[in-house]
């Protein structure tokens, strides 16, 4: 998968609701099309295969639990996101916490069907130990930025460049990237000359009134 990447989250907002997941999606290819820009959509649960099966573009569940198919009730297991057409998914995003052992076997489960797999984490320690999992991503998210005003490149610039020596000392394959805040072409920038390998965005794009405009001016920074 060509790096930097762009990874949309367009986690359960009103405005990613329905068909508009998919008018969010058709937005992220079109961008992705014009620009060659990696762009990974992540549309609500319920969407997921629909989106899948209607773009060109990565398409990643927003979470996936350790449970292999089976007698289980309301989990999303990732063969059954492999099985939707999606190719990857988030994992304990700060929004939706895991344990750390859960994190394992779910990355375990998700190695075994080829799934990428990219590990939310909050600071630049809990970023390390996940490295230990050996996922493809480890995104990291200082919850207290997250969806404000402010980018973690402005606030916080030093996790990024702390949290990627720390991930590539664990394990030197990892690509990280930074995600909280983030709205703009610049803070994408910002973030790979820190030496970050894209970016998990949400409301910057969903929530926008032009969301093709907000992931153009982001893409075209890359």
């Amino acid at each position: 998968m060509k790096r930097p990447v762009i990874v949309v989250n367009f986690k359960v907002y009103m405005e990613a609701d329905g068909p508009n997941a998919l008018n969010i999606a058709k937005a992220c290819e079109s961008v992705a099309k014009e620009t060659g820009a990696n762009i990974i959509a992540c549309p609500p649960m319920t969407e997921l295969g629909a989106v899948a099966r209607s773009v060109s573009i990565p398409v990643f569940s927003q979470n996936a639990d350790p449970h292999a198919p089976g007698s289980s009730t309301g989990w999303v297991t990732p063969s059954m996101i492999k099985s939707s057409g999606a190719t990857g998914t988030l994992i304990n995003h700060s929004e939706h916490k895991m344990a750390a052992r859960d994190i394992e076997e779910t990355i375990e489960l998700c190695k075994g069907i080829d799934l990428i797999t990219i590990i939310c984490a909050d600071a630049t320690k809990s970023a390390a130990h996940a490295a230990t999992f050996a996922p493809d991503f480890i995104a990291v998210e200082p919850p207290e930025l997250i969806g404000g005003d402010v980018s973690v490149t402005t606030a916080n610039p030093g996790i990024i460049e702390k949290t990627v020596n720390a991930v590539k000392t664990v394990n030197k394959h990892i690509s990280v990237l930074c995600g909280a805040g983030i709205k703009t072409g610049k803070d994408v920038k910002s973030a790979t000359d820190l030496g970050a390998d894209g970016v998990l965005i949400a409301s910057g794009v969903v929530k926008a009134k032009d969301p093709r405009a907000a992931l153009f001016d982001l893409a075209k920074h890359i």
